[in-house]
């Protein structure tokens, strides 16, 4: 029988009841309309009709109460049943499930979770964050679709340890009060498979022979039997990890292995390079090395093979010998123990000489700049670009402090011509100079920072860079032209080989060739380091431009005040290491010329009997700065990249702002450290 049959069963009984004593009432009303009436019949029929409409009335009354009634107390059972209903579903969910209240006091569970505890006096009134890794605010408001992450803790867990589960949370209200239900789903499975498909993703490698111009040289064979050499052992780490090795062109391979072997090569610090720098061709000192460029990322192999190729190219820029890895995280470098070997051709720079060139005359006006507190170097060379840009008719204006001290013999060598009166301008005239095809060109520094004006360089839709310090990053807007040599002497070089090819022989003011020369003399130490035949044959052109040696030696005369500032740090020399010098001058009264004088002592410190490197540090304002020189052996700017800085093999320098002398040396001892563990 239906519900609602017996529901109107229910109600039937008393209201029959009702009825017959409202059929007393009637009968009784009509008796005594009857004696009152005197058995008049009209009287009697009023009597009646009226105590029959009385009772109908009673009995619409009664219906209608018991009907409403009636009615909410089935609803209210209808709830209790389906709540009991539900209750009962999530007590028996194989998902864990609790119930807290505003402050994450747990009021109830199930026993989905009950069993993972070894008694119940764990779980009931404690809170949730005392039986898991997350507070139920933490598991409500996480936006992520599949919910918190969590582990359950280990102390009263007596599932496994390694499981893992995702926590969803949800708002409930109950008699006016608000609670929160937690569900958990177990992950364990799904993030082992995860795990499992990550390690198993495929990681493309390009590795490339860095000198092979200079190997070149050799007879054939011995070329040969180099080359195949580094394949072998290229194939022999290969094969260690299930991964193939293919030669896809002269000198170039491309690797391709699991993503979970490349952790066990960047824990040995990729000791693949050492082993090819132990292959020599010939009669010569001069090793092989490679470069290589691995993309650690997730994606197409498309966008594998162009980040593999990009980590190759910036492995080549910052000097070879050395592997860079690429993820979405940032930049590891690995090797680098060895300096740049010296290119004996000018193919590529001729290449860049004419697509520079191309693009000068493309340009409607050129802005050139080089690094904050200019050198020599830096100097000479957007000079040398002017000179280009000129070449080509188009407006040009270089970017540059006339305030700096280090600079001010240059000024005024300049004072004398007075066609360089309108080439200087500062920063901020140099923003009044943008236009939508202005070319801006940074010479003597590949990091973008550290540039004279960075607000202009970010504004310009065109950008060329031509630097021989070594690649410290990857550039937010891909510039047109990126021209790094870490090979070269010093930009004043490059910029010297563009001239030659570009301008008709004695065409060059003598001026410029001077300052060229300073920029040569002051970057190799009077050509005493980091010298090749390519160095020598700059040095050949600018003489016979009309350079003399005794004009731009005259460039890097001091007086009296500079000799005693730099004498300030010979006087508090440490050595660091049996091999490093440490110099320090921490006085309050330090000017911007300081950071000249740092560098010439740090120069001055390599005569010193078995030091292989130094570091002179001085503090301008809230900024430590820091010059570093090698004789060749310690790779001083592996050493400073980790304080921030950058530069050449063996020169560098950092700035270490809002902070301590003291705290900058401590710094610098832990990245020495850190690199003699990783390097010797």
């Amino acid at each position: 029988m239906s519900e609602n049959s017996n529901d109107k069963k229910k109600r039937q009984f008393p209201l029959g009841i009702i009825c017959a004593v409202l059929g007393i009432v009637a009968l009784a009303a009509v008796v005594i309309g009857t004696i009152y009436s005197k058995g008049d019949p009209v009287y009697i029929a009023m009597y009646g009709l009226g105590g029959y409409m009385i009772c109908i009335l009673i009995i619409g009354i009664v219906e209608l109460i018991h009907g409403t009634v009636g009615g909410k107390v089935l609803s209210e059972v209808k709830s209790s049943v389906f709540g009991n209903l539900s209750l009962d579903f999530i007590q028996k969910l194989y998902m864990p499930v609790v119930i807290c209240d505003e402050k994450g006091k747990i009021v109830w569970y199930n026993t989905a979770l009950s069993s993972r505890f070894r008694s119940r006096t764990m779980v009931f009134g404690k809170y949730i964050d005392n039986i898991c890794d997350a507070t139920i605010e933490r598991i409500v408001k996480d936006e992520d679709e599949y919910g918190t992450e969590v582990t359950f803790s280990s102390e009263i867990d007596a599932g496994g340890s390694d499981e893992c589960f995702r926590a969803k949370g949800y708002k409930v209200t109950a008699h006016g009060k608000t609670y929160y239900m937690a569900i958990f789903a177990d992950y364990t499975e799904t993030r082992a498979l995860a795990t499992k498909l990550e390690e198993e993703d495929t990681i493309v490698a390009y590795a490339m022979i860095d000198n092979l111009d200079e190997l070149m040289q050799y007879v054939q064979e011995l070329y040969d039997t180099a080359a195949s050499d580094v394949e072998t052992i290229l194939r022999k780490h290969m094969e260690a990890v299930g991964g193939i090795v293919r030669e896809y062109a002269n000198n170039k391979f491309i690797c391709v292995f699991a993503a979970k072997y490349l952790e066990k090569f960047e824990e040995d610090k990729f000791s693949i390079l050492d082993e090819v720098r132990e292959i020599y061709v010939g009669e010569t000192s001069m090793p092989v090395t490679i470069s290589i460029g691995i993309a650690k990322i997730s994606g197409t192999l498309y966008e594998k093979e162009r980040v593999t190729q990009s980590a190759l190219d910036l492995a080549l820029q910052r000097g070879g010998d050395q592997v860079v890895v690429k993820s979405a995280d940032g930049v590891d470098f690995y090797g680098g123990k060895t300096k740049a070997v010296q290119k004996r051709t000018k193919v590529r720079s001729r290449v860049i000489a004419g697509e520079f060139m191309s693009l000068l005359k493309k340009s409607s006006n050129v802005i050139v700049m080089g690094h904050r507190f200019a050198d020599f170097d830096a100097f000479a060379s957007c000079l040398a670009v002017a000179r280009l840009a000129t070449t080509c008719g188009v407006k040009v204006n270089i970017v540059s402090d006339k305030n700096d001290r280090n600079l001010a013999p240059c000024f005024a060598r300049l004072e004398e011509y007075p066609e360089y009166g309108a080439l200087f301008v500062d920063k901020i005239e140099a923003q009044d100079l943008i236009r939508s095809d202005t070319l801006a060109v940074v010479v003597d520094v590949n990091n973008l920072s550290f540039c004279e004006a960075p607000d202009v360089v970010s504004n310009v839709s065109n950008l060329v860079i031509i630097d021989h310090h070594r690649k410290t990053g990857e550039y937010k807007v891909r510039p047109s032209i990126v021209y790094i040599e870490p090979s070269a002497s010093s930009a004043s070089e490059l910029l010297s080989e563009f001239l030659e090819q570009v301008l008709p022989a004695g065409t060059l003011p003598k001026v410029e060739a001077d300052m060229l020369f300073a920029g040569l003399l002051l970057d190799t130490k009077r050509f005493t380091h980091n010298t090749g035949t390519r160095t020598f044959s700059s040095a050949l052109y600018l003489r016979g431009e009309g350079a003399s040696p005794t004009d731009a030696e005259n460039l890097f005369k001091t007086g009296i005040k500079e000799f005693l500032s730099e004498a300030k740090f010979e006087s508090n020399v440490v050595i660091y290491k049996s091999v490093i010098a440490i110099a320090l001058n921490d006085a309050e009264s330090n000017s911007p010329l300081m950071r000249v004088s740092a560098a010439k002592a740090a120069d001055r410190l390599l005569s010193v009997e078995g030091v292989q490197a130094a570091f002179a540090l001085c503090r301008i304002d809230d900024t430590v700065h820091i010059s570093a020189r090698s004789q060749g052996t310690i790779n001083v700017q592996l050493i400073l990249e980790k304080m921030g800085g950058g530069g050449h093999f063996d020169s560098a320098g950092a700035q270490v702002k809002n902070s301590s002398t003291s705290t900058a040396l401590t710094t610098l001892r832990s990245a020495i450290d850190e690199y003699l563990a990783e390097n010797l």
